[in-house]
């Protein structure tokens, strides 16, 4: 395996490899493995994969596009994704992702200068119940206001972020 990862993780496939009479069955666990050590699949990486679980290399990128949770390039400390189905944007997701991008002075796919935040709209996060919401990194974030996204963003920051003339700062 060409893949650049520890031994661990490479101990990881092999195992995930045992657990299914057919390799292309452990395509998505490996596809976690590898974002789990690298923070992301690079695109470099999806024929070594295929070649792994032997497939062709569209059907890994077929996964990789069709999950939002396989990110697809390196994000920021802080992910935020924000939900733009239905029942978000019938109570306010629109409204949420233009504060959150004055907020952090980028748009969606975008992430911040420092590195440390980035913002995505996605698909259903099944939280229909508390939208408008998102998902920072692993926590479910529901009933969104500009109020909350400012107490979000000071606890993650320690400083609340400002808009002045396009651009975000902090205080």
């Amino acid at each position: 395996m060409s893949l650049e990862l520890s031994k661990e993780s490479k101990k990881r496939i092999e195992q995930a490899l045992e657990r299914y009479p057919q390799k292309q069955a452990a395509l998505l666990p490996i596809l976690h493995i590898v974002q789990e050590e690298l923070g992301y699949v690079p695109e470099d990486a999806e024929a070594d994969i295929a070649a792994i679980v032997e497939i062709p290399v569209v059907k890994v990128r077929e996964v990789l596009s069709f999950y939002t949770l396989y990110l697809r390039k390196p994000v920021g400390k802080y992910h935020l994704q924000l939900c733009r189905t239905i029942s978000c944007t019938l109570r306010g997701h629109r409204d949420i992702l233009k504060c959150v991008e004055e907020k952090l002075g980028i748009k969606d796919g975008e992430t911040t200068a420092d590195g440390k935040f980035t913002l995505s709209t996605v698909e259903c996060l099944a939280s229909c119940e508390t939208a408008p919401m998102m998902q920072l990194n692993e926590t479910y974030h529901g009933n969104l206001t500009p109020e909350k996204i400012d107490e979000i963003l000071v606890s993650l920051n320690g400083k609340k972020r400002e808009v002045k003339h396009g651009w975000a700062r902090d205080n």
